[in-house]
Order: structure tokens, then C-alpha cells, then sequence
């Protein structure tokens, strides 16, 4: 498979633990060379941990490391700021983006329109990681507008690959979507790592050994489903005997509304993260 990569330019814009992933997982596969990365970020001591440990440029200024990257045939500018900064930022950089320059944004929150607008460039791409991604392990969704090219596209695509898979979606409310359930979902796995561990000590389990059991039994069901490629209810039939330890456990989590709590929180998240993009609007 050919690298599209090969002559691209990379210029990341903050460089914290989502943007450091992208780069060791570009290096890692070979999809880049140091000498095509550059990254921009405030402090000094981190400037220097990222030259010595990935041997690429890295610099106090924003407009700084876009301006590296300006000259190339092919550059992609990568936003990875916090949100509550992305306004200084976009100032700027408002002046050194040229309008053939793909922008690709991980900024949560932060709408298509709101990037466009302040940095006067179609070319757009706005994605969704988790925090798997950090290991390589993620899904990244992503959407972009219509002035992206199939070539960047393809480009996209294989800068997400850093991160795990990635799955290009519609439009962004089902970036919105992709946040709540894919991004905060994370979260609701931990939730309930944390309270099976919790209940195996409670039964008599030192918590090292409760905590070993649990991980190892919900990789090896993520697993087993994946391969499966059986319906989430077909697998639980599986595994619920009549009259057995899954039917009264099953029972018990029915009757608590384990399905509706989920639901509902899915959607409390669906909901925050498009007030987010409401608020971005108005910056």
C-alpha cells in the first residue's frame, strides 16, 4: 500500500498527550519522518522533551510552526489545543494559514464553521479520538467538508491510523454523536471495571486479584464479541443457563434499570457536547 504521507508536511498546534500519540504512532509505522514534524507549545521543558524524544522542531510560537510547514507541497495543520484556548490560537494563526492547507482539528467542542470562519480555509476536517487512542487502541470518528479532497481524505485516513481505526462520518452532529458514546463511553467501561473490582474485594478478593480478574474477563468478551460477530443479546444468551448465576445477576440489573441509566447517559453527554458547539459558536 502506497504512503500518502511520504511528502507531507505536519504541523501540530499544541502538543499534549493526544497530539504526542498521533506523532509516536506516525514514527512507530513509518508513515513519517521526524524531519516532516513540527509542533508548537508553550513551555520550554516540554519543547525539549519532545525534540529529544522524537527529534522533530518544536517551537514557542504557533504561527512559528505553521510557517515551517508553509512552503511544503503538502502540508496538514493539526489542532490539539485545549478548548478554552482555541480562540487565542486561531488569532494566531488567522494570518499565516494559507487557504490550500488542510486544517484537522481534535478540539472538542469546536465546530467546522468556528475554524473555517476564523482562519478563512474550506478544507476542514474535524475528528472525535478516545482515550484508547493513546495506545493505538482507539476509533476516531471524523467528518469534513466538501472542499477536501479524496487525495486528503486518504491523508486523513492514514494520520488517524496513528490512533487505532477511524470511521468517517456524515456530518458533524454525529461527530457530537461519536463524543458521547464512543469518546465519554471510556468513562462508563471504567465506571463499571471499577465497580466489579469493588465488589470482588467485597466478597473476599484482594483488590490486585479482583482487579486482574476483571480486566482480563471484559478484554477477553470484547474480544470474543469481535470476533464473533454475533448481536451483543445473542452472546449473553450464551452465557445466561436457566435458573443460573447470570439469570439472577441479570435479574438484578434489569430491575435497577442498568439499560435505562446507560441510555441516559449517553444522551446527557450527546447533549453537553452539542451545547459545547453552541457556546463555540459564539466565541
Amino acid at each position: 500500500m502506497e504512503n500518502n504521507l511520504l511528502k507531507t508536511k505536519l504541523a501540530f498546534i499544541g502538543c499534549g498527550v493526544m497530539a504526542e500519540s498521533i506523532i509516536k504512532g506516525l514514527l512507530r509505522k513509518d508513515l513519517v519522518q521526524p524531519t516532516q514534524i513540527c509542533a508548537s507549545h508553550p513551555r520550554q521543558n516540554r519543547r525539549d522533551k519532545l525534540n529529544e524524544k522524537y527529534k522533530i522542531n518544536v517551537f514557542s510560537g504557533n504561527a512559528n510552526a505553521v510557517e515551517s510547514v508553509k512552503n511544503a507541497d503538502n502540508s496538514i495543520i493539526v489542532l490539539c489545543v485545549k478548548p478554552q484556548r482555541l480562540e487565542g490560537v486561531l488569532d494566531d494563526l488567522k494570518e499565516v494559514v494559507s487557504p490550500e492547507q488542510l486544517i484537522l482539528s481534535i478540539v472538542a467542542g469546536a465546530t467546522i464553521e468556528t475554524i473555517s470562519t476564523a482562519l478563512s480555509n474550506n478544507k476542514v476536517a474535524r475528528t472525535m479520538p478516545n482515550t484508547p487512542s493513546q495506545i493505538g487502541h482507539g476509533i476516531t470518528a471524523w467528518t469534513c467538508t466538501d472542499e477536501v479532497s479524496e487525495a486528503e481524505k486518504e491523508q486523513i485516513k492514514s494520520l488517524l491510523s496513528a490512533l487505532g481505526r477511524e470511521l468517517h462520518v456524515e456530518n458533524e452532529n454525529m461527530i457530537d454523536m461519536a463524543t458521547s458514546l464512543s469518546a465519554t463511553g471510556p468513562t462508563f467501561v471504567f465506571l463499571v471495571m471499577e465497580a466489579l473490582t469493588d465488589a470482588g474485594v467485597h466478597m473476599g478478593f484482594s483488590r490486585d486479584m479482583s482487579k486482574e480478574l476483571v480486566q482480563e474477563m471484559m478484554l477477553g468478551s470484547v474480544l470474543f464479541a469481535m470476533e464473533s460477530h454475533l448481536h451483543p443479546a445473542e452472546l449473553r444468551n450464551m452465557v445466561t443457563s436457566p435458573g443460573g448465576t447470570s439469570a439472577d445477576a441479570i435479574y438484578q440489573m434489569e430491575k435497577g434499570g442498568l439499560r435505562t441509566v446507560l441510555s441516559k447517559a449517553v444522551f446527557a453527554a450527546y447533549q453537553k457536547a452539542v451545547a459545547l458547539g453552541e457556546n463555540d459558536k459564539q466565541l
